[in-house]
């Protein structure tokens, strides 16, 4: 099978939908190796991520001609021609859009979609961005052959929201990344821990620093803790910094939250591993990734009872109201108090995160290319 992938965000985003742009890729290449997969990104700097873009079965391909200052509209209108030339059968665009055309090349389009926000939560998101996003995304939808949702939450948001009839749309849930599996060895984590300056007892959030995302809720359960405990926050700050910043000051707080705010990607396994707890009081996921690499690092999770993230936590993570600062602190202390409830969190979330490997996603998502072909 030759399958082509909308791939700009795998080259050249490094967040949310860059990584699971790369790790689609890398798995399906791996464990379906005598399929060729054909990556159409504009121009990019190579990166120690793009490890997967020497493999012998992938191929890359760059706007030429015109389109060379032109990669916008290339990946709008360019790609599709490239792709019949190239005899693509499955096009997959991984991050909510799909070129025009591609139908009428007899390409079959799949199409995956990370979430709705935009929609559901349309404070969070400027008036021109809503407008773009829905435009892109409903016709993704529309255009599709089928759509691949990462979640629940968001096969149920693309059916509200779009009027997409549930038949169309396929659950294929996404993982986190393979370093996370691992135990790190005693001197790693003295390292990372000394190049971080890690408090010795400290509860770990991890996520870009915005309003939807709610560290306010950890920030005032902290305050409610013993001193003994402290906040370490993992993420890119945005505005809503100044929020944070002020409830702080306001709690007298500034020597107990500890911001890292570009931690070397490779060196976040060590930082997970030493939290006693990793909290996650977001007010709405797509699904929830952070979840996931908490659970696969033998850690508790504590995160929000609503949208997805109860599907990424599984039975046995404990979950809050997401704007209850004080339930928030009432379900740290129970899981500080009780050991065997520590434990048996661990045991079993960790169970949980085996339904998100690399196998059974490329399966599934392997499923729904032969679905079409």
């Amino acid at each position: 099978m030759i399958i082509g992938f909308d791939a700009k965000r795998a080259f050249r985003n490094f967040t949310g939908l860059g990584n699971y742009s790369r790790s689609t890729v890398s798995i399906l290449s791996g464990f379906y190796p005598d399929s060729r997969y054909i990556l159409y990104t504009p121009p990019y700097k190579p990166h120690p991520e793009h490890r997967f873009a020497d493999r012998e079965n992938i191929q890359i391909v760059q706007p030429q001609g015109m389109y060379k200052h032109f990669s916008s509209a290339w990946r709008s209108f360019g790609i599709s021609h490239d792709a019949k030339r190239d005899k693509v059968q499955i096009f997959h665009g991984l991050s909510g859009e799909l070129p025009t055309g591609l139908s009428k090349h007899n390409i079959r389009p799949v199409v995956t979609i990370h979430d709705l926000i935009f929609l559901r939560y349309p404070q969070f998101y400027k008036s021109i961005d809503r407008r773009v996003y829905t435009k892109k995304i409903k016709s993704a939808c529309v255009n599709a052959d089928l759509i691949i949702a990462i979640s629940k939450q968001t096969k149920q948001d693309i059916i509200d929201f779009f009027g997409i009839a549930e038949g169309k749309i396929r659950l294929v849930y996404q993982g986190c990344d393979p370093q996370f599996y691992d135990r790190c060895s005693d001197e790693q984590k003295q390292a990372v821990a000394a190049k971080y300056q890690l408090p010795p007892c400290y509860i770990l959030y991890v996520g870009t620093i915005e309003e939807r995302k709610n560290l306010n809720t950890a920030v005032r359960a902290l305050a409610l803790l013993p001193v003994r405990y402290s906040l370490v926050v993992v993420g890119k700050p945005t505005a809503y910094m100044q929020e944070i910043n002020s409830v702080i000051n306001r709690l007298g707080l500034s020597s107990r939250v500890h911001f890292i705010h570009k931690a070397d990607f490779r060196d976040l396994p060590a930082i997970y591993q030493q939290a006693e707890v990793f909290v996650f009081p977001s007010v709405f996921e797509g699904f929830g990734i952070p979840v996931l690499e908490a659970l696969n690092s033998k850690i508790p999770v504590i995160t929000s009872n609503v949208s997805s993230l109860p599907e990424a936590g599984g039975a046995h993570s404990m979950y809050i109201n997401p704007l209850d600062s004080k339930e928030l602190e009432q379900a740290l202390m129970r899981l500080f108090a009780d050991s065997d409830l520590r434990n048996t969190m661990i045991t079993n979330g960790q169970q949980h995160a085996l339904n998100f490997r690399e196998e059974k996603i490329a399966a599934a998502l392997w499923d729904v290319y032969t679905e079409l072909v």
